[in-house]
């Protein structure tokens, strides 16, 4: 009996110890507190509205052919600068000097035919001057030597069209500028309308963008913009070149194009992306983001979020919505406010409910 009532008193103080252990960690948890550093986010109000766009030529070419035939013969690479009318492409053109030779068979025995029927009507009006023939058989002897005459013509007309198509075996610059792109390779079969080349004029670059249909009041050309070419870290200045006048066919986007100096910038390349700051020129508000910093998001999975400071310092995860990416900050589409605390640096782990100590 009396070795019964110690096991159960036993029993009764490991499991109070355990309780205790099991409090004390839970109570350890409670009391931690992270350290972090934290922001509210920027809203952008009457700076203007952005857009994206990209650095392209200011005149670019899609170098094809008009016939089908093969690539004999690339000339120029990608890189190399052409000058206007350089030679590019040749296309196999044996098919074509084959029936430049039956048409000038063709061309040779007509002129002799043509001759014949010439030095016959001569002969025949002779002829008829002397009441040697009728009226009848001289018209006859005329209207043979205008056939005669009209298939010399028919035949040089085929023969400038054989020309033609050899013109187009042989592929010019139509501008100088720099070879971008070559799409096939010798002993390729070209089609009419292909892309073999593409040639983009030297030095003059633009930007082009897309502008929805409520900001279009907006935007005039002459306008000033701010460009920023993130990849190079650089801002210049850019100037409103072209403004579609319609949407017709593209979802209510306007086409845009800004004229940009390149000079003294040698980085700036066809291709790039930029981010375009159109000012607001008004007193009126023409949109309202919220800015985030990239390097506060929180990704898991298909989801984005942020972890929130809440009144009782605890910072819990919440889910937002994204927008555009200028610069450093990402545009909030849904989720925050301006008034919202953002945690952006941590030195521990972050979790829902966690306490939280803001540096200053």
């Amino acid at each position: 009996m009396k070795t019964l009532r110690n096991a159960f008193l036993g029993i009764v103080g490991i499991s109070t110890l355990y309780s205790c252990s099991s409090s004390d960690k839970l109570e350890d948890k409670d009391k931690t507190i992270v350290k972090v550093e934290a922001y509210s986010p920027a809203q952008s109000t009457n700076e203007g509205f952005y857009l994206s766009g990209e650095v392209t030529a200011k005149q670019t070419a899609n170098i094809s052919t008009r016939m089908m035939g093969y690539v004999t013969k690339i000339y120029v690479k990608p890189g190399d600068k052409v000058a206007s009318g350089q030679l590019l492409v040749s296309i196999s053109s044996d098919d074509i000097l084959a029936k430049k030779a039956q048409i000038q068979a063709m061309i040779t025995e007509a002129e002799a035919a043509a001759k014949n029927a010439q030095r016959d009507y001569e002969r025949f009006k002779t002829l008829r001057n002397q009441n040697s023939v009728s009226d009848k058989e001289l018209e006859n002897v005329a209207l043979q030597n205008t056939s005669m005459n009209a298939r010399v013509q028919m035949a040089r007309q085929q023969m400038n069209e054989v020309n033609a198509m050899l013109s187009y075996t042989n592929i010019r610059a139509p501008f100088s500028g720099v070879v971008t792109q070559k799409m096939v390779d010798e002993g390729s079969i070209a089609n009419p309308g292909m892309p073999i080349l593409t040639i983009e004029q030297n030095g003059e670059l633009q930007v082009i963008a897309s502008i929805p249909e409520n900001y279009i009041q907006y935007v005039k050309v002459g306008d000033v913009a701010k460009i920023e070419l993130k990849s190079l870290g650089l801002t210049i200045d850019g100037k409103v070149s072209e403004l579609s006048p319609s949407a017709f066919r593209t979802g209510g986007q306007y086409s845009m194009k800004l004229a940009i100096d390149t000079k003294d910038k040698e980085n700036i390349r066809p291709g790039m992306y930029v981010n375009i700051l159109i000012p607001n020129k008004t007193s009126e508000n023409i949109t309202s983001k919220i800015m985030l910093d990239k390097s506060s998001i929180v990704y898991r999975d298909q989801l984005t979020g942020v972890y929130v400071i809440d009144d009782q310092s605890q910072a819990n995860l919440r889910w937002i919505r994204l927008g555009k990416t200028i610069g450093n900050q990402v545009e909030v589409l849904s989720g925050l406010s301006q008034n919202d605390e953002i945690v952006s640096k941590a030195e521990g782990k972050l979790y829902n409910g966690v306490k939280v100590s803001v540096n200053k």
